[in-house]
């Protein structure tokens, strides 16, 4: 069985934007391991039964099925261990680099962009993503990124400690990156994808990394249609 990687998409199976799907992409390719890109919508949670899961990614790698981001770089990390570390000794720094990202800096984008995605899916997966997004903000979509713009600032400041790092070397993982890059670029990857909305300014050491992680494994991720790219 030929390797395989379920990844979310809309309407443009070319348009891949979900954060932790990027997690594990880029992961594969930091292993230099190929994976054919299976495209999966809000609504197929059928197409996942066998995975016993309702959400992407889910990783298949022979007859081994992983769901969840972080399960499949452990999963990786210990069946490819020839393959160049995801992680420098213990997991700590990037464990905490994937709950930074998923309890800091995906809720403050989501307030920011999530009125943009429903003109990447098709009309079922319009319905329940508008219907399931407004009943968890309690509020319309473009109630919740109103005046974005102005908010922008605050958004930039919750990068500081980012910021900082990156201003004394490449990558978050130091000389080269690891799982903990991969943790924040996924998350960075979302807005890039979907929305026209100018997140990092250039000059800014946060956009710098994140043009040198663009580049990586060949320009992988600044092949993928994004706005403004």
């Amino acid at each position: 069985m030929a390797r395989k990687l379920f990844e979310l998409c809309g309407t443009d199976p070319a348009r891949r934007f979900s954060p932790y799907c990027w997690r594990s992409r880029m992961a594969l390719a930091h292993k230099g391991l190929e994976a054919e890109v299976v495209p999966w919508r809000f609504t197929e949670r059928e197409a996942l039964a066998f995975a016993g899961s309702d959400k992407v990614p889910v990783l298949v790698d022979g007859a081994k099925v992983v769901a969840d981001s972080w399960a499949i770089a452990e999963y990786l990390e210990e069946c490819y261990p020839e393959a160049p570390n995801l992680f420098q000794g213990a997991p700590a720094a990037q464990r905490f680099l994937a709950t930074w990202s998923d309890s800091v800096l995906l809720p403050a984008l989501a307030k920011l962009i999530v009125s943009d995605i429903p003109a990447l899916l098709d009309a079922k997966d319009r319905a329940y993503f508008i219907e399931s997004r407004e009943r968890r903000f309690g509020m319309k979509l473009a109630q919740v990124t109103a005046g974005r713009e102005a908010r922008l600032p605050e958004f930039r400041a919750l990068l500081l400690p980012l910021r900082h790092l990156l201003r004394h070397q490449p990558f978050v993982g130091g000389p080269a990156p690891d799982y903990g890059d991969y943790c924040v670029f996924g998350t960075l990857m979302w807005p890039r994808v979907v929305s026209p909305l100018p997140l990092l300014e250039a000059g800014d050491a946060v956009h710098d990394w994140q043009e040198r992680m663009l580049d990586l494994h060949g320009g992988l991720a600044r092949e993928v249609p994004a706005h403004g790219a």
